[in-house]
């Protein structure tokens, strides 16, 4: 069974909404898959980004690398449009000065909803997502097919 990284744009995600841009690390950075670009926010306040899949997936494992975030908080939405989300976990996240952060969390749905708390003042957060999927994943009975 081959795995496959969902939150790449080459398998159809984008990022569809992000409170911060930088014109040399946009948001796009986090799922063009390639290892040295990432996203670099704006500074200060809470920010968040859309990621959506276009489909609904079964997300083995979410891949979070980070630097300087302090509160991680992800939503998700089986809607077809980035609406009624819900919820799915919030975490406090271990500083560690100068190294990257990572956090891996399993679920499913076809949209992500991130915010994002930062440490300190003066640095500038850096953000990659990656996603994995079983290929051949079937949707749960209890999720609408159109899904």
């Amino acid at each position: 069974m081959r795995k496959v990284d969902l939150c790449l744009s080459s398998e159809g995600t984008e990022v569809i909404l992000a409170t911060s841009s930088d014109e040399k690390h946009p948001p796009e950075n986090m799922i063009d898959g390639n290892p040295e670009t990432f996203w670099t926010t704006t500074g200060m306040f809470p920010q968040e980004f859309i990621i959506c899949f276009h489909k609904h997936v079964r997300i083995e494992k979410l891949v979070i690398q980070s630097y300087f975030v302090r509160t991680l908080r992800i939503e998700k939405s089986t809607s077809k449009e980035p609406v009624d989300f819900e919820q799915w976990i919030e975490r406090d996240l271990v500083h560690t000065e100068g190294q990257l952060q990572n956090e891996e969390i399993l679920s499913y749905g076809r949209q992500l909803k991130l915010e994002q708390q930062f440490a300190k003042f003066g640095k500038r957060p850096q953000q990659e997502i990656q996603a994995v999927q079983l290929e051949d994943y079937m949707a749960p009975k209890d999720v609408p097919s159109e899904l």
